[in-house]
């Protein structure tokens, strides 16, 4: 019996092969070379499919394809002109959250469990990191940011713990008690702005601004910029950081390991004495801590700190699933899928700003990317006659 080495590969236990069907270390490399010119190719036809559909949407809305693609272009990348570092940051800390949440689901999904409560999560790690705040202002600002970070994920953890307790102990579906818990945590956050944690002069329904030396520190020089100060924060790195953390646990740790095949195999899990019930709590709370770190960055990234009693976060929970998909559900995917989110959603406001055109083409813009990969898979496996996974 044998296991197969890549680690990225879904877990198979296979019968050891005949000596005569047992690749070549050269085999082995054109198989690789030949998977991987599979994937460029794929990625070439999504791509192909995207652009087929927004010169659509831009026909539709009246836009030149060629204008509206420059635009798109400016505001995720920059040009010439107005430089291209002020807008790699602007697509860079946009696509920070989307990351930690779009990983959140990644980690959860491998546990076998669907996880639509990256909203929820997010916005209760920014709540105790704010509840912390005003209840620490004894400390000093080093210690007091770095708890705020630990309290964020622990908070985000255990709302996450919660959706797999229920899962695991009251049988009720991941994809309920998820969807529940964001509206908990929506109108908890909102009590608590508007009332104990709400500013001094109680005119603005937001908590109290953070002090200069709490908030994350900008990265980027003025002298870079033209004399411009970008909004890029030392969270955005932390954020990025996150990627090679979850890889390296999901695919070189035997508790990703049992994470994975618990979430293949559930009954196999068991025969093999893995906790199946333990892992798929414990996969939600890494979720859960995931989705609370995003929320004390944008918390701590901000211009003041403050936590408003609405519209704290623009979607990033809900929008965590389409770029989890997207990325295939792998956190080398999902790092790729943040960061075109990213880039379309800075380019959608750069459209809408010079083009006259609704903000809402931004999740226009989005829905076209989704449903072009969705599209192509859907046509690639009613043309070999598999189901689309």
């Amino acid at each position: 019996m044998t296991v197969s080495k890549d680690p990225e590969a879904p877990i198979s236990i296979d019968q050891n092969l005949p000596a005569e069907t047992k690749l070549t270390p050269t085999e082995s490399s054109r198989s690789w070379l030949s998977g991987a010119g599979r994937s460029l190719a794929w990625a070439a036809i999504y791509f192909l499919g995207f652009l087929v559909l927004l010169t659509a949407t831009f026909l539709v809305l009246r836009i030149p394809p060629l204008v509206g693609l420059n635009s798109l272009c400016v505001g995720a990348f920059g040009d010439a002109h107005s430089g291209h570092l002020p807008a790699l940051s602007d697509t860079l800390i946009e696509a920070a959250p989307l990351l930690l949440t779009g990983l959140g689901v990644v980690v959860a999904w491998r546990a076998g469990l669907f996880s639509i409560g990256g909203e929820g999560q997010l916005l209760m790690g920014a709540l105790a990191a704010t509840m912390l705040a005003k209840h620490g202002k004894h400390l000093s600002p080093p210690l007091l940011t770095a708890l705020m970070v630990t309290s964020a994920m622990l908070a985000g953890s255990l709302w996450g713990a919660l959706a797999g307790w229920l899962r695991v102990k009251r049988k009720v579906q991941e994809v309920i008690s998820t969807i529940m818990l964001n509206y908990v945590a929506k109108f908890v956050v909102s009590w608590l702005v508007l009332g104990a944690l709400q500013e001094h002069t109680h005119h603005n329904p937001q908590s109290e601004s953070l002090s200069n030396a709490l908030l994350f520190a900008r990265l980027l020089p003025r002298e870079w910029t033209g004399g411009l100060q970008t909004s890029l924060h030392i969270g955005v790195p932390l954020a990025f950081m996150a990627f090679p953390i979850v890889w390296l646990m999901l695919f070189h740790t035997r508790f990703g390991f049992g994470l994975r095949l618990v979430g293949q195999n559930a009954e196999a899990a068991k025969t093999a004495r893995f906790p199946v019930e333990k892992l798929r709590v414990q996969a939600m709370a890494i979720s859960g801590a995931l989705c609370g770190l995003a929320g004390v960055i944008e918390l701590l990234g901000g211009a003041t700190g403050s936590l408003p009693a609405e519209g704290f976060s623009p979607g990033w929970g809900y929008t965590a699933v389409p770029v989890a998909l997207l990325g295939g559900l792998n956190p080398a995917g999902t790092l790729l899928s943040a960061l075109f989110f990213g880039g379309l959603t800075q380019g959608c406001r750069n459209l809408a700003q010079f083009q006259s055109v609704p903000t809402v083409l931004i999740y226009l813009v989005q829905a076209m990317a989704v449903l072009a990969v969705v599209g192509i898979r859907a046509w690639n496996a009613r043309r070999t006659g598999r189901e689309t996974n």
